[in-house]
């Protein structure tokens, strides 16, 4: 039996944690802390958690947790997944991982000297519509790609108190939604791609308000693609998780790449022939811990562990510093070492 603590009693962490756990024999929620008492206590009641802990260290000292699931800002992620590995837990992240590539390679180390999984978790990557896509482009039915655009967009109301817009925290539409595109392009493009540009329309912290971003890929399936990424968190604008791929023989369209579960399509149009299907698959989050069982059962590394994260982070970095984007100083935690 997996026993997992949660950090951060989040809006995230039900879906994120908390109900899949619920759907499995191999694992328990055991424990959830908060900064604050009363925000854990209430966490616990609602979902049914035993231990509530005013602290994340009171968490992190409690010898029943095996994994601690991090649903904290962006700012506070490499901190506390450093502790929870010298703690001698296994470490399940929310994304973005890390405020750049610094973090995430400080990380990294602390995962390989304490000889436990740090896996972030990108829960969209282990659904098989990503095996689908990456099944197709291999097909070679597009022929030579020439192009292809992953976008996510979603309103979100500016607060100048909310993680999402404050830059400090980790705020930020490449940091808060366009990390997915990112992750879609590296795992389709199966190389790291160099970023040839990027422009930003940043709020009134500082923070990207929208972004996009062309990259290019010098080896595998996307080699001579135009590979482009948009994300925004503009008001107004529509929900829209998708992935268009263009090729000398057609296009190929895939709806909702972030959420299949909730209703998604692919839709090809090849030589005028259009063709439209879906992917068979439980939820993302089911999907997601059925891969972290298995790299804490067996050894068998996760696909998002903490490698995959530094280098996803190495691409927003570059993305932010074409686009002329100012990231906050390195936390003190890099910084005093």
């Amino acid at each position: 039996m997996i026993r997992v603590g949660i950090l951060g009693a989040a809006g995230i962490a039900p879906q994120g944690i908390v109900r899949p756990v619920s759907r499995r024999s191999d694992m328990e929620v055991v424990a959830v802390a908060s900064r604050s008492a009363a925000s854990a206590r209430r966490f616990a009641k609602e979902h049914g958690i035993r231990r509530a802990y005013e602290g994340y260290a009171e968490l992190l000292a409690d010898a029943d947790v095996d994994l601690v699931y991090i649903a904290l800002p962006p700012s506070e992620h490499v901190g506390w997944s450093i502790a929870a590995l010298e703690a001698g837990k296994h470490v399940l992240c929310e994304k973005p991982f890390s405020m750049d590539a610094a973090g995430a390679r400080r990380a990294a180390a602390a995962a390989e000297r304490a000889g436990l999984r740090l896996i972030e978790a990108f829960h969209d990557h282990y659904h098989p519509m990503i095996r689908e896509l990456q099944r197709f482009l291999a097909s070679g039915e597009l022929g030579a790609i020439s192009a292809i655009k992953a976008v996510f967009t979603a309103d979100n109301p500016f607060s100048p108190t909310s993680i999402r817009h404050v830059p400090e925290l980790g705020g930020g539409a490449l940091m808060d939604l366009g990390c997915y595109p990112v992750h879609w392009l590296r795992a389709l493009g199966g190389a790291e791609p160099d970023v040839v540009s990027a422009r930003a329309v940043l709020n009134e912290l500082g923070a990207d308000l929208v972004i996009d971003a062309t990259l290019a890929f010098d080896r595998g399936p996307l080699v001579g693609a135009e590979a482009m990424l948009h994300a925004s968190m503009a008001p107004g604008v529509p929900f829209d998780a998708s992935i268009v791929i263009t090729g000398e023989r057609g296009q190929l369209r895939a709806e909702n790449v972030v959420l299949p579960h909730k209703g998604h399509s692919l839709t090809s149009d090849v030589g005028g022939v259009v063709r439209s299907w879906t992917v068979a698959g439980r939820e993302t989050y089911d999907h997601e811990l059925d891969a972290v069982a298995r790299a804490i059962g067996t050894g068998e590394p996760a696909a998002t562990e903490v490698s995959d994260s530094v280098a996803t982070m190495e691409v927003i970095d570059a993305i932010y510093a074409l686009a002329g984007v100012l990231r906050p100083a390195s936390p003190s935690y890099l910084r005093s070492n």
